[in-house]
């Protein structure tokens, strides 16, 4: 039977809630994808604390079907950037069609993937597909079924992301596809599958983006 709390809720003046959800756009405005990266120390606090955020994302059921595996060893950092370099250069080179690399090319990306050993810490949220149970007598491990496991992982990244540009830290989002290796590279279970590989830190000094734009809101804004 489900048991119940008070919610605990902080009511805002509207002139508070126009204020905080101005500052908050404008400041999300300048999060950017980042590429070059400095080797300046960052604080583990910040990672710590984005990572304590994410988990506190809504999750189906609850589950929470996620795990956050921080990398900062540069030896372990290597060897993940070579095996994801092998795969982006497979992609570049055959995998991808025409269509996509049209799609990319004002990014000017391609399989070269330096900020994975240059920014000081990697985090690698792996969703659990299913969740593992071992039984206490007999040792066997039992399957939990979760549930919207990948719409809950993908809620808990984007609060990951926020925390991070809030604690002024600089971020990449990077899917090399496949990306078993970064589960066979950290030794997680086989309940789990990388989600996205996020290299954090500061930018470096003559850190430069492409020139792009975002969608109005117009365009993405549908009020019924």
């Amino acid at each position: 039977m489900a048991e119940y709390i008070k919610l605990n809720f902080d009511y805002l003046s509207e002139d508070e809630q126009l204020k905080q959800s101005r500052w908050f756009l404008e400041t999300m405005k300048m999060r950017r994808t980042v590429r070059d990266f400095s080797s300046e120390p960052v604080p583990f606090e910040l990672i710590e604390n984005a990572i304590a955020t994410a988990g506190y994302a809504p999750s189906g059921a609850n589950q929470q079907p996620w795990t956050f595996v921080v990398v900062s060893d540069p030896d372990v950092k290597h060897k993940i950037r070579v095996a994801a370099e092998a795969e982006e250069k497979e992609n570049y080179e055959r995998r991808m069609s025409d269509e996509w690399l049209e799609a990319l090319a004002h990014l000017g990306t391609d399989w070269h993937k330096p900020h994975i050993e240059a920014a000081p810490y990697l985090i690698i949220p792996f969703v659990q597909s299913y969740g593992l149970e071992t039984h206490p007598a007999s040792g066997k491990q039992k399957h939990i079924k979760h549930y919207y496991a990948q719409e809950s992982m993908g809620i808990a990244v984007g609060m990951l992301l926020a925390s991070l540009h809030l604690a002024g830290l600089a971020t990449l989002t990077h899917t090399p596809s496949p990306m078993n290796f970064l589960r066979d590279i950290l030794n997680r279970p086989e309940n789990e599958r990388a989600f996205v590989l996020i290299p954090v830190g500061y930018p470096a000094e003559e850190a430069q983006v492409p020139k792009i734009t975002k969608k109005s809101l117009n365009e993405i804004l549908v009020h019924v």
